[in-house]
């Protein structure tokens, strides 16, 4: 599929390998890495890249995978499946571990069945094989050792083992204290010497203790001596061990042969274990990359919208130099081939070698770093003429093994090839060189091949021009500040911009001159006329780039605009109620006064003092609903909105209108709303739901403040452990301990989310990012945890 040989490795696919090999657990894992090939089956490709992407999800969203141990179980079922032969303690150890994890992973996609439908394939409906567990939980421990009880006979064995051991012990310090009552031995106390116990005598007593002499100091002053007795007794020790390590080998003989039917689904486990550690590690190096999984098409097209290449992307983060400029580029049947010309180190080559790196990418599974809406198909063959490969052994030149590429390409290229060169027809006299590349791209185009091509030759951009399938495209450059801006623009060729570039480096002007005399007139028009497109694209690229951010602004603006217009409808709303409401509970209450004044002159029987008194109360009460303040005022002065936030600060004390609660503001948002802080509480408010505190209010509320932080201050904990939380659990505790910390005044807070797979801590880090109290954050020292702990500074 690919051709010559060294393309893959020229893109940089080799190097793509080696990163995502590095986040495998297991060997076995790493070996299908290395096995990693673009594919050309369709249903394979979409099966690989789901499943990247479907790990990929749970990695990031879902509770985390129990891949604790991952020992490859292959070998040791091979071992076993010999007749005779049996699997040490440890390597069953290492076989219960596996198989702990493995059952632990079927049970974990059991519980989203149907969630994960490209993972669940992985399974292959494999059952859960209790029984083998439980044989070798039955004889072997968590330690990886034998268990005591095993058997009945082992059990006897170690009791009488531990019992002469005792025995023999006891025996040798009553001989050892003897000696040195009568003055025999030496400094020191008992000692080892050939796997026994022996007693250290002075060499001129050597003989008045009957023994077995193990040893000797290198002055030969002290002799190390088994004493007779204890002799016979650790002889039975040593055949009571011989006898035990015969029973160990039958029972680890006889659990193998209960393992041994189970060889074939022992081996599907380990298939199992290996093929999630593989994609595992796929989904983890899209993390890295922050990839993505673009649409799938069925024909041979290629519509990247802001690539970036891969290893640029990973060298600029660890740099922390800033993103990449992403590229978007077109390949389909209208502009099959791309014909890319610009200045050198414009970013010609990086633009074509993206564009066939992530190909390789997606064709071998790997999620690609573009957008979601990207859309790639499947290309049959992907042909690369990149660098010089020139060969003493074979005889080529730089342009010979150019031209052995272009016979290939040209015999060989079809409308499933995808065909990348660099630096078309360079290699040998341009006047020759130009009109063999131009004849080569007119028949790689009437193959109808799509391709990426980079060249500086002015007769391939006119041909490119003038011929359909083919588009002539540009790296756009700053010709006033003589530097390359490395954005892709379609459609128009670009100058190399050699004089410039040459004045600009410092080439003497004498040069200069002669080289614009001998390039003739006609070819500096040209040239020129280029660099004024160039310009022109420029131009036009900054201007789009203003409208762009106008059309922002103006979005924004009409957000609030639109914000506002619903207040003041609700506001006029609530006026409008509240008016009604009013007037008709003064209609109701006029009627009710007009109403008893008028029984009040009946029953005094229109007494004239009795009913001028009473005519005196009715102004009077009309009087006072006259003098009363409006309640437009009232109402407007309860809704303050849109310039209340003028008047109020951060650290100002406000009162909640609706609740009474005293609060301070802790900050005031872009869209004009209060963040206030209740105590260990915030809340977000508009303006006018709060009244600024005055006076011995403020001094009241602040007062009351200070206990309680002072009371929060005892009781708080700058340490805050999140091991083995959901991250939206962690990031909530996070969250409440943070305010409590800026409130209270602390300074700093230590977080302990251990390493794992390290994405507990991203998300932990990203949200300190954009805690605007944070000033920064750090590692613990190595020695006290490194990258698992995370101590926060607050400003």
């Amino acid at each position: 599929m690919i051709y010559p040989n060294n393309a893959a490795e020229k893109l940089g696919f080799l190097e793509i390998k080696a990163l995502v090999r590095q986040k495998c657990l297991s060997e076995p894992a790493r070996e299908l890495v290395d096995k990693i090939q673009p594919q050309t089956n369709a249903e394979q490709v979409e099966k690989f890249l789901h499943q990247a992407h479907e790990f990929k999800t749970l990695l990031t969203a879902d509770d985390p995978l129990p891949v604790d141990h991952m020992y490859p179980i292959r070998p040791l079922v091979e071992k076993a499946r010999v007749e005779g032969t049996f699997l040490l303690e440890e390597e069953f150890h290492r076989v219960l571990l596996s198989l702990r994890t493995v059952f632990a992973l079927i049970r974990y996609f059991n519980e989203r069945t149907g969630k994960y439908p490209y993972l669940d394939m992985l399974l292959e409906h494999l059952p859960i094989e209790n029984s083998i567990i439980r044989n070798i939980e039955r004889i072997i421990d968590d330690r990886g050792k034998m268990k005591e009880n095993a058997s009945r006979l082992l059990l006897d064995l170690n009791q009488q083992i531990q019992k002469s051991e005792m025995e023999a012990r006891k025996r040798l310090e009553s001989v050892f204290k003897a000696a040195q009552n009568n003055g025999w031995t030496a400094d020191g106390n008992l000692t080892i010497r050939d796997g026994r116990l022996c007693i250290p005598i002075l060499a001129e007593n050597k003989r008045k203790l009957k023994g077995l002499i193990h040893d000797e100091s290198a002055t030969g002053q002290t002799a190390y001596i088994e004493p007779e007795d204890v002799f016979h007794l650790n002889n039975k020790v040593r055949d009571l061990e011989f006898e035990r390590r015969r029973e160990v080998v039958r029972i680890l003989t006889e659990l193998t042969t209960l393992l041994r039917p189970h060889i074939p689904l022992l081996l599907s486990y380990h298939g199992l274990l290996t093929k999630l550690d593989f994609v595992r590690a796929k989904a983890l190096f899209a993390i890295d990359l922050d990839a993505t999984l673009p649409e799938i098409g069925k024909t041979c097209e290629t519509n990247l919208v802001n690539a970036r290449h891969p290893l640029l992307y990973l060298s600029a983060k660890a740099e922390g130099t800033g993103g990449v400029i992403p590229l978007n580029i077109k390949l389909d049947e209208t502009d099959r081939v791309i014909l890319v010309s610009g200045p050198n180190a414009g970013g010609k080559s990086v633009c074509m070698k993206t564009v066939g790196l992530l190909q390789l990418m997606f064709q071998a599974g790997l999620l690609i770093p573009a957008e979601p809406n990207s859309k790639m198909g499947i290309f049959r063959q992907v042909f690369a003429d990149i660098g010089d490969d020139q060969s003493i052994e074979s005889d080529l030149s730089t342009y010979s093994a150019h031209l052995s590429k272009m016979k290939h390409f040209t015999t060989f290229a079809n409308a499933k090839t995808l065909v990348l060169i660099d630096e078309f027809g360079t290699g040998t006299d341009p006047q020759f060189g130009g009109p063999i590349a131009e004849a080569v791209l007119e028949v790689l185009n009437s193959k109808q091949v799509r391709g990426i091509i980079t060249t500086h030759y002015s007769n391939l951009k006119a041909f490119a021009g003038k011929t359909d399938g083919l588009e002539n495209a540009s790296m756009l450059f700053d010709n006033a500040a003589m530097k390359p801006l490395y954005v892709l623009q379609i459609g128009k060729p670009g100058s190399s911009y050699a004089l410039e570039i040459a004045q600009n480096i410092g080439l003497p002007k004498e040069v200069v001159r002669l080289a614009k005399e001998k390039i003739g007139e006609h070819q500096q028009n040209v040239d020129a006329l280029l660099i004024n497109l160039e310009r022109d694209k420029k131009e036009i690229h900054d201007t789009k780039a203003a409208i762009n951010k106008r059309e922002k602004e103006l979005l924004i603006k009409q957000r609030e605009y639109e914000e506002l217009r619903s207040y003041i409808d609700d506001n006029r709303k609530e006026l409008l109620y509240q008016a009604k409401a009013e007037a008709k509970q003064i209609l109701k209450d006029a009627n009710k006064l007009v109403e008893n004044t008028i029984a009040e002159i009946k029953s005094v029987q229109a007494d004239k003092e009795k009913t001028k008194a009473i005519r005196s109360n009715l102004h009077q009460a009309i009087d006072k609903h006259t003098q009363a303040k409006p309640l437009v005022k009232k109402i407007v002065a309860d809704n303050k909105d849109v310039d209340v936030d003028q008047t109020l600060q951060v650290g100002d004390w406000v009162r909640l209108k609706d609740s009474g609660t005293e609060a301070q503001i802790m900050e005031i948002a872009k869209n004009k709303n209060l963040i206030l802080a209740l105590g260990d509480l915030r809340t977000v408010v508009k303006p006018n739901k709060v009244e600024k505190l005055q006076g011995k209010e403020k001094k009241k509320a602040a007062k009351r403040f200070n206990s309680v932080s002072t009371g929060d201050a005892a009781d708080f904990s700058p340490e805050l452990d999140v091991r083995g939380m959901r991250t939206e659990d962690a990031l909530h505790q996070l969250e409440l301990v943070l305010d409590r910390a800026v409130m209270i005044g602390y300074p700093s807070l230590k977080i302990l989310h251990g390493k794992g797979d390290g994405i507990l801590r991203r998300f932990v880090r990203e949200y300190l990012r954009k805690y605007s109290h944070i000033s920064h954050f750090e590692d613990e020292h190595a020695d006290r945890g490194g990258d698992g702990v995370t101590y926060a500074y607050i400003k």
